[in-house]
């Protein structure tokens, strides 16, 4: 825990104002997103610059306190909750956008930058930034690329790693290192960025990121499509890619998830559905209209009773604000909402719900899901109380359960919300224990106090 003394070099270096030690303050820094136990700082501290940022991380690292940089907590496996007596540091205000550069393509932003501000910002330059996670209102393009986030378009576009070109962070000792460049390739070196991306603030902090743009699409189209059974919903997404056709995005609800998100927004969503596909395609006009009509048809011919295709920008909007209802409207069902993001090669998609279902019945859960199923990225959402205790323990058998079945299918652990606190125990069953002891003997070389976020995605260093 940081003395009186080390509070005042810290308040040196952001300004009083700053500075947080107030225990109703730290409640606030304590937890993020995932249904895990709250944790309070000691300390926390808001750098108003980079020169502050790096010399808040040398002091950290001279005296051996545990550091966690925080954007805006929307992190969903644990990966900003604190450790005990430590120090949060909030990237909130390093959020300026320093260059959009609409000849080459990138724009330069701090950490602290807000996803949706950013985006719009490039959309009035006539570019787009896709990486859109659901949390983008309030997510930070920091956090973005400590987790690796996706979002509805990743299926097209990818995700957050395919849009980040370089990133300047600071090292433990408060040095700053470069990686990366403005230009379309760079091979200079090993490649730090790629290290630093998805690496949940465990080996640095960002200083600075450059992040690639591309040009918008010229036209887009955007339809629903209802099915009476889950199986044929989940095997024509399939049969959609199969057909050598990449949506920007291919959605699924199931009929819990519709259910509520009607009762949620009153969107005029077919409640009787047994599952939901959200389907949009992008491109050339002419290409759009053809990939439109043969996804409409494939879904037809897969047992869809109904494809709804979006007339306007209205009509649009309306189809995907059903979606991104999804996570609210469920949270409001039950006290505790637990989300996952097991994800599976595509193909196994059907077989991933069919075990979901069975998971349901064999543990009396009520789970909802809904997800990008696209790409494989299943989000079954439990709808429990974590305060009934009988209920909690077969919520934490069931997700056991959930994570077997998804690495059975070839899958991962986490499509896009990271590894965390609330998933590490499981890394070895997906990469093995050598993996895991070659990441250890990394990070204890470049963090040899393990300082930076200590505890997350590996676990505690071993003796």
């Amino acid at each position: 825990m940081p003395s009186q003394s080390l509070q005042k070099e810290f308040a040196k270096l952001v300004g009083q104002d700053n500075v947080m030690t107030q225990e109703s303050d730290l409640h606030a820094y304590s937890y993020d997103s995932a249904v895990l136990d709250q944790v309070s700082p000691a300390v926390v501290v808001r750098p108003t610059n980079s020169q502050a940022l790096g010399a808040v991380v040398k002091l950290c690292n001279d005296n051996g306190l545990k550091l966690t940089v925080r954007g805006a907590g929307t992190n969903l496996s644990g990966g900003t909750i604190p450790h005990a007596g430590g120090v949060v540091c909030l990237t909130t205000a390093l959020d300026k956008i320093l260059e959009i550069n609409e000849d080459d393509l990138y724009a330069v932003v701090q950490p602290g930058v807000v996803t949706a501000k950013f985006a719009a910002q490039v959309a009035s330059k006539g570019l787009l930034y896709p990486p859109d996670p659901g949390s983008q209102a309030v997510s930070t393009l920091g956090g973005n690329v400590a987790e690796n986030a996706g979002g509805l378009r990743a299926l097209k576009y990818g995700v957050t790693k395919d849009y980040v070109m370089g990133i300047d962070f600071f090292d433990v000792n408060g040095d700053l290192v470069r990686s990366g460049s403005r230009t379309v390739k760079c091979v200079t070196g090993y490649n730090l960025a790629g290290l630093m991306i998805a690496s949940e603030g465990t080996l640095g902090v960002f200083e600075k990121l450059i992040l690639k743009l591309v040009p918008p699409p010229l036209a887009i189209k955007s339809m629903m499509a209802e099915f009476d059974n889950v199986e044929a919903a989940s095997q024509t997404v399939s049969s959609i890619i199969a057909a050598k056709i990449v949506p920007a995005t291919l959605e699924f609800m199931d009929n819990f998830t519709i259910r509520t998100v009607e009762n949620f927004r009153g969107a005029g969503l077919n409640t009787e559905a047994a599952a939901m596909l959200l389907i949009e395609v992008d491109g050339h006009p002419a290409q759009v209209e053809d990939d439109a009509a043969q996804v409409a048809d494939i879904c037809k011919k897969q047992g869809a009773v109904k494809v709804k295709v979006a007339e306007d920008a209205q009509e649009r909007a309306a189809v995907w604000q059903a979606r991104r209802d999804a996570l609210p409207a469920l949270a409001r069902v039950r006290p505790t909402t637990v989300l996952e993001d097991a994800t599976v090669p595509r193909s196994k998609i059907p077989d991933m719900m069919q075990a979901l279902k069975r998971i349901a019945q064999e543990f009396e859960l009520t789970i909802g899901t809904f997800g990008h199923a696209g790409d494989g990225n299943l989000h079954p959402t439990i709808l429990t109380d974590k305060r009934d205790l009988k209920e909690w323990e077969r919520v934490e058998k069931a997700i056991d359960v959930i994570f077997d079945e998804a690495l059975a299918l070839g899958g991962t652990l986490s499509g896009e919300h990271g590894i965390g606190l609330a998933k590490a125990k499981y890394m070895h069953l997906e990469h093995g224990t050598a993996a895991i002891e070659y990441s250890r003997r990394l990070k204890s070389v470049m963090d040899p106090k393990d300082i930076l976020n200590p505890g997350k995605m590996l676990g505690p260093l071993l003796a």
